[in-house]
This record gives structure tokens, C-alpha cells and sequence, in this order.
């Protein structure tokens, strides 16, 4: 075998590394809820960090590398939202964030996954891309749960009502734009159908 087509075969074989990133964290998602649920923050808060960093890592090189793939910009928001909405629950569950605003963030996770069905089966075939608001929003909902986890970690008694209300106030925000934008999307896209 050349030298390049070594090069080539292992050029192949990291390309898909941001999908393996994605899927471990994917396998974090049990591992960090137990951690939560049994009462170890300090657990719960390292894993949380490291899916934090992996996340991080994965996008910086699909982006610096050219390795997206359309698998990967869907295992890439699963993880995101699998391990928020796991984490919402799991702390609303033991009473260390509001329940209605748990309810909130799982409503519109389920409004954008219901969503992209919708369009999926109407249109057929979409690209997964967030918009500054969604990705604020991400960021938010994350900093919320790290948060919280230091705070029982690190026995801080913070007041988690002014960060719960930012959160509240971006997830509903960003999925009333999901609605707005997908429905304008869906009208232009069938209009298009039917002129074509």
C-alpha cells in the first residue's frame, strides 16, 4: 500500500470521528442521570463537563476538517437534547429546578421534534440548522444545569431564580421562532410544489 493511500484510508476513518464524539456522549446520558438521581453531584458535574468539552471538540472538527456529515448533524443535537431534557427531568424529579419550567423545556423540545416530523413527511428531506436564538438557548439550558449541579455539589445555596427565568424566557422564546420560521419555510416550500 502507498503512503497515500494510507493517508487517504486513515483521512477516511477520522472523518467520522465528530460522530463517535456524538455517540459517546450519547453514552453519557444514562451514566449522568444516575449520578444525579443517586445524589452525587460531584459525579454528575465531571461527566456533565466532559460532554460539555466533547461537544465542544466534536463541532470544532467537523468544522475545521470539512467532516460533517448529515448523520452527524443529527447525532450532534440528539446528544444536546437527550442529556438536557435527562437532566431536567432527573432535577425536577428531586426538586432542584422548577417543575413548570422543566415542563417548558421538554414542551419545546417536543413542539421541534414533532416539528421536524411534520416537515420531514410533508416536504420530505430537511437540514438540522439552529438558529442564534436556538443556540443561545442551548447554551443557556446548559449553563442552568451546571450551575445547579455546582450548586449541590459545592453546597453554595444559590438562588436559582433569576437564572431559571433566562431559561424559561429563551426556551419559550426560541420555540415560538422554531414554529414561526418552520411554518413560513413549509408555506414557501409547498407553494413551490404546487406552482412547479
Amino acid at each position: 500500500m502507498t503512503e497515500a493511500a494510507l493517508r487517504a484510508g486513515a483521512n477516511k476513518m477520522l472523518r467520522h470521528l465528530p460522530n463517535l464524539i456524538s455517540a459517546l456522549r450519547i453514552a453519557l446520558v444514562a451514566p449522568l442521570i444516575a449520578a444525579i438521581l443517586l445524589g452525587r453531584y460531584e459525579t454528575a458535574l465531571v461527566i456533565a463537563v466532559i460532554a460539555g468539552v466533547s461537544d465542544g471538540v466534536d463541532g470544532y472538527l467537523a468544522r475545521r476538517f470539512g467532516w460533517q456529515s448529515r448523520l452527524g448533524s443529527m447525532l450532534d443535537p440528539a446528544a444536546d437534547k437527550l442529556m438536557l431534557v435527562g437532566c431536567m427531568l432527573a432535577l425536577g424529579w428531586l426538586h432542584e429546578a422548577a417543575r413548570w419550567l422543566v415542563a417548558l423545556v421538554v414542551a419545546r423540545d417536543l413542539v421541534i421534534v414533532l416539528g421536524a416530523l411534520a416537515w420531514h413527511r410533508v416536504v420530505h428531506g430537511f437540514e438540522v440548522r439552529p438558529s442564534w436564538l436556538s443556540k443561545a438557548t442551548t447554551v443557556a439550558q446548559i449553563g442552568f444545569v451546571l450551575l445547579v449541579l455546582a450548586d449541590q455539589a459545592f453546597d453554595w445555596h444559590l438562588h436559582m431564580l433569576v437564572p431559571g427565568w433566562i431559561v424559561a424566557s429563551l426556551t419559550a422564546a426560541s420555540g415560538i421562532d422554531y414554529v414561526v420560521r418552520w411554518s413560513r419555510m413549509a408555506r414557501r416550500e409547498l407553494k413551490g410544489k404546487r406552482s412547479a
